[in-house]
């Protein structure tokens, strides 16, 4: 049988990576929607240096740091709190329940963004190889 702490000594930090890496690129998504038109274009164009349009600057290029997990402290940081924004100006105004104003991505972003910004990007991250080789 295998100990519990030796199991999650191990595989916590690895699963913490995985989580990273899939939500970042899940995240740079969003922004190259609004950006790029990809993978699906958005029901109206969005103009340059709108709004919508530096969410998806901040979206696209922070999914791609949180991805590869560089500087990921502080951009999740930031990510969490573009993602709070966003759900009190886009969705909090038409009710007070999540599911109801389909904010429950963005709450979800934000709470696992903050879990980022404490935790760090784990072993699998650009932070952690960079840490790794000024240590030796």
């Amino acid at each position: 049988m295998v100990q519990e702490g030796t199991f999650r000594s191990i595989w916590g930090p690895r699963l913490l990576s995985i989580l990273r890496i899939v939500t970042g690129l899940l995240f740079l998504l969003h922004g190259s929607q609004k950006l790029f038109g990809f993978p699906i274009a958005t029901p109206q164009p969005i103009p340059a240096f709108s709004l919508p349009w530096f969410a998806g600057i901040i979206e696209f290029f922070g999914g791609v740091l949180v991805a590869i997990g560089l500087l990921t402290r502080p951009v999740a940081f930031l990510l969490s709190g573009e993602m709070a924004t966003a759900y009190f100006m886009a969705h909090a105004p038409s009710s007070f329940f999540p599911l109801v104003n389909h904010g429950e991505l963005a709450v979800f972003y934000c709470f696992v963004f903050l879990y980022f910004a404490v935790e760090g990007g784990g072993v699998w991250s650009v932070d952690h190889a960079l840490r790794s080789r000024s240590a030796t």
